[in-house]
């Protein structure tokens, strides 16, 4: 299992897919960013996923860290959890290079000969904007807004509409005894685990919902009622009883939920968000 102390981080990771909620340009969100990256290329206090640590390095790199970029020269380089690739990692160096970095500019220095690549693998990505001029808006909208968000997190839809319908009947001010709150029932941990800043906001608490949807299914690979109780009676204990808790609650929720998203299973979404995802909040 995952050290829990990297949940936040790889919140952020998600996250950057909105950069106005999460604000990952600021110098503590690139240098957390960073630093997580290394953890995973290195293993330090982690399993070693040099997946993840290219995703991360890549997210600071395009958001302007030198030593993000460097970090890909540097993977590229020496063929760290990618093929070597000489062009590539002379087209990292050369970025973190021109943004001050020594060290890249010492590595250019001794082969700067080769031709600097573009990375067809990390590289500004289409941008999804998702406008919110309605804070009290009906299924219609809430459906136009799903339709946009869930396929940026590799989801179907329809299952994140059955959630919210489960969830909250549609109610952007729904709030439950235990402070869950709007479309999607975030409660607080889990709108901070995502980056979400303002779960009342509809569009914020539905991102926040399909990424922790989007985490739970490749978790759980896909299996759709394992997901559901995670969402509902939360990832632990789901493992713990090895399947759906003996919770009346939970068992009624998973039942409901697929009696309207009849699919045992969904396909397994991608590791990161596919495009990034623009929030704004016009009055």
């Amino acid at each position: 299992m995952m050290n829990l102390k990297y949940f936040p981080l790889i919140g952020l990771l998600l996250a950057t897919a909105t950069p106005s909620a999460a604000d990952v340009t600021s110098p503590l969100n690139l240098a957390q960013l960073r630093q997580t990256a290394a953890d995973f290329e290195h293993g330090r206090g982690i399993k070693q996923d040099y997946g993840l640590a290219f995703e991360m390095y890549c997210k600071a790199a395009l958001a302007g860290d030198s030593e993000s970029a460097y970090g890909l020269g540097f993977m590229y380089f020496n063929g760290r959890g990618v093929k070597r690739d000489l062009p590539l990692a002379s087209h990292w160096f050369k970025q973190a290079a021109d943004r001050g970095d020594h060290h890249a500019q010492t590595m250019l220095s001794r082969f700067g000969d080769a031709p600097a690549t573009e990375d067809p693998a990390c590289h500004p990505e289409p941008v999804v904007t998702v406008t919110v001029t309605d804070n009290n808006p009906n299924r219609q909208i809430v459906e136009a807004w799903v339709n946009q968000i869930a396929p940026v997190y590799g989801i179907d839809p329809q299952l994140v509409m059955a959630v919210i319908k489960a969830e909250s009947a549609f109610n952007p001010t729904a709030l439950s005894g235990k402070n869950a709150q709007g479309l999607m029932q975030l409660i607080p941990e889990t709108a901070e685990r995502f980056g979400i800043k303002d779960a009342w906001n509809p569009v914020q608490n539905i991102k926040g919902g399909t990424a922790y949807l989007h985490w739970l299914l490749r978790h759980f690979e896909g299996k759709v009622d394992l997901v559901l109780a995670a969402y509902n009676a939360g990832e632990k204990a789901v493992e713990r009883y090895k399947g759906i808790p003996p919770y009346a609650e939970t068992q009624n929720y998973v039942k409901q939920i697929l009696a309207w998203y009849p699919n045992a299973t969904h396909p397994i979404p991608p590791q990161s968000p596919q495009k990034n995802l623009v929030i704004e909040v016009k009055t």
